[in-house]
């Protein structure tokens, strides 16, 4: 990982973020369709020893993360929702599982 970052120094609007955590609080999945695809969300908290953010998991990344999981995001994206902040890995990012 080039540029490790913390998730305290996150900040909204910021791309191409690389930071490791553990997940928590895996939500329940809601299910919807955008322009004429079937999605799947799903929100879980991120932690690291700087603090947490919110984590939003779309489709196949629901059934592969579990709570208690490390993970690495690379290229991830940092937005806002409802006034909260929010990490996603977005189309051009990547999540692994790194237990």
């Amino acid at each position: 990982m080039l540029n490790k970052m913390k998730i305290s120094e996150l900040k909204v609007g910021q791309g191409k973020v690389d930071v490791e955590g553990i997940v928590k609080n895996i939500s329940d999945t809601r299910a919807f369709n955008k322009y004429g695809r079937d999605l799947k969300v799903a929100n879980a908290l991120l932690e690291d020893d700087s603090g947490s953010i919110k984590l939003t998991l779309w489709n196949d990344d629901i059934t592969r993360i579990k709570n208690n999981d490390k993970i690495k995001i690379t290229n991830g994206f940092v937005n806002e929702f409802n006034s909260e902040k929010q990490l996603t890995a977005g189309k051009l990012g990547k999540i692994e599982v790194i237990n």
